[in-house]
């Protein structure tokens, strides 16, 4: 296999892997999406941020967040609190009901993904876990493309 087969080979994978990823979303559980988990999981793992923050994190623009967050307030699964600091900005935080399902759906993940793993070599886990570290940060670095 070429370098360019190899990377059209591995695009057309991290598609489907993708898809799969939004189609079982539903499965998880009915209220959560794939965005609203992974916004949930990282105002969890930030300890809060502004709306603003989570557009910039994700590249998504400020409407989609919005419509996003909106959806997780009705559900109960964020709150806004004043930002101790500078009164006039709201920060999102994950309610006890949002941690609650995001700890439930992470576990399912967690299984699933185990599940899927558990024939792996100790040795393939760990070379696959350091390639999608060394991919996503580098997918992070200032100049990057999509993708």
């Amino acid at each position: 296999m070429t370098a360019t087969e190899a990377v059209e080979t591995i695009q057309r994978e991290m598609t489907t892997f993708a898809r799969r990823a939004r189609a079982s979303a539903g499965r998880m559980h009915p209220e959560l999406s794939l965005v609203s988990y992974t916004l949930l999981g990282h105002l969890e793992e930030m300890g809060g941020c502004r709306a603003t923050d989570l557009a910039a994190h994700y590249a998504l623009d400020k409407s989609t967040v919005s419509r996003q967050v909106a959806a997780l307030e009705r559900a109960g699964l964020i709150e806004r609190r004043q930002d101790p600091e500078d009164h006039r900005v709201q920060v999102l935080h994950v309610s006890a009901a949002g941690r609650g399902i995001l700890h439930q759906v992470t576990q399912r993940r967690r299984a699933a993904f185990r599940e899927r793993l558990a024939d792996w070599p100790e040795e393939d886990l760990e070379r696959f876990a350091g390639y999608l570290e060394r991919y996503n940060a580098a997918a992070t670095a200032p100049d990057a493309e999509d993708g």
